[in-house]
């Protein structure tokens, strides 16, 4: 093949792949939206608007601080550290490439794809914040959300990326960690990260009652929060295809090699798309044989793909199925448990994150134990999967507790209870619904 045909086949491959990442990023955006409308009809009608500010808010201060920091921290960490990040060209890193200042973090045609790679990243960070956002609606205050959004979107799920979501993390080099679909770098890391929020938060005003016993505080709008919840499956389509590395030299895939996952083992997108589906199929039927509830119906839908997540590129779909199935029976029984201990988590965000996050390392370790994690080194292990996911529990947990904490200290972690009484939307200059929809019994 001559030289000129061979620049021409690359350039075609890269043209192909870079219209694939945005594509996978524009249909990402659909989380946001389906995340903001879920939570936004979990709120009650005095506490919408700040439920859909708050989720906004997120969204958009991820951008900028993930360009700043964000990016660069990832490839720093995607080295086979743990503590300190490695920033040297020496080191072959990508890291030099990504600071704010390097000249490919713009219109330079000298690097083509950078900007979509990092776009698609940025859009993996916001959905971070998301799904804490649900957890903690109607008694944040949106100042301290958004010290805490940054903190998981740009910089605490970033970090665990580069430990178990690259080729060259600690945790896949050491220990043969295998998590394809972010079940623990994402939805580990946000569930706990959540739960240590709610430490420090406290239940909304009204939630338990003087012996313990808690109260639903049912959102104004059911079919809003299913509809949404459907809305963010759609989206994840788009996270779970850019999780895939297209076949291209900017991608350094070798055209005729074909797809590869994240650590650039062999997969391609009928796998994805078998096991995604069947995870979704499962998640929903096992909420329903067990509550009928069709806002644990579509949480299970999440729940059942997160269970299959770590392992989407080896699972037969029958395996894929029963994991999802097994993740909608148990979110229900997560959540009453965390509802137990006193802890508000209005949209059951620790358990269908955090604890169907756990199951889908977990269950990479018990079934898949021997494969190859990536390339010619460590093989996927019970042990190695315990300890990377004791490493996305803590490295969620710990900073979310602690940020919070400190916030809370400083009295502007939650809103008064004066103002949770009238509805946080008294904080935000317009109306839900401004045709009267306040003054019914819906607080």
């Amino acid at each position: 093949m001559s030289d000129e045909v061979v620049a021409l086949t690359n350039a075609m491959a890269n043209a192909s792949a870079e219209a694939y990442y945005w594509w996978a990023t524009g249909i990402m955006v659909a989380i946001h939206a389906g995340f903001m409308m879920y939570e936004m009809g979990q709120s009650r009608v005095k506490n919408v608007l700040a439920s859909g500010v708050k989720n906004i808010l997120a969204f958009v201060f991820i951008i900028p601080t993930f360009f700043l920091f964000g990016w660069w921290l990832y490839w720093a960490y995607a080295m086979n550290n743990i503590f300190l990040p490695v920033f040297s060209a020496e080191s072959g890193s990508y890291a030099q490439y990504a600071v704010p200042w390097s000249n490919f973090m713009g219109p330079n045609l000298g690097f083509p794809g950078w900007g979509v790679f990092w776009s698609a990243f940025a859009l993996f960070s916001a959905t971070t914040a998301s799904i804490v956002s649900g957890s903690v609606i109607e008694r944040i205050r949106i100042s301290s959300w958004i010290i805490l959004s940054v903190l998981v979107g740009s910089v605490v799920w970033i970090i665990a990326a580069g430990w178990g979501w690259s080729q060259g993390g600690w945790l896949v080099v050491r220990w043969g960690f295998h998590d394809v679909g972010a079940a623990g770098c994402v939805h580990m890391i946000s569930g706990f990260f959540a739960l240590g929020i709610l430490i420090n938060l406290g239940p909304r005003v009204g939630k338990f009652n003087a012996d313990g016993s808690a109260n639903d505080l049912a959102g104004h709008s059911q079919p809003m929060t299913i509809a949404g919840l459907m809305i963010i499956i759609i989206g994840f389509f788009g996270f779970l295809g850019a999780c895939l590395l297209y076949p291209s030299p900017l991608a350094e895939i070798d055209i005729v090699g074909g797809w590869k996952n994240i650590y650039g083992g062999p997969t391609n997108l009928s796998t994805f798309a078998f096991n995604t589906l069947m995870g979704f199929s499962g998640g929903v039927i096992g909420a329903y044989f067990i509550t009928k509830d069709p806002f644990w119906m579509m949480s299970g839908a999440l729940a059942g793909i997160f269970c299959a997540a770590a392992g989407l590129d080896l699972w037969y779909p029958g395996t894929a199925f029963a994991l999802g199935f097994l993740g909608g029976v148990v979110i229900p029984y997560s959540h009453k448990l965390i509802t137990s201990w006193g802890i508000d988590d209005a949209v059951g965000a620790v358990s269908v994150h955090g604890t169907c996050g756990f199951i889908g390392v977990m269950a990479v370790g018990v079934l898949l134990g021997g494969y190859p994690a990536v390339g010619d080194g460590v093989a996927i292990s019970f042990t190695g999967q315990l300890v990377g996911a004791i490493a996305m529990g803590l490295g969620g947990f710990i900073p979310g507790y602690v940020v919070s904490w400190i916030l809370k200290q400083c009295g502007i972690l939650r809103t008064s209870d004066a103002v949770q009484e009238i509805g946080v939307d008294a904080e935000v200059p317009a109306a839900a619904y401004p045709e009267g929809m306040q003054s019914r019994n819906y607080s």
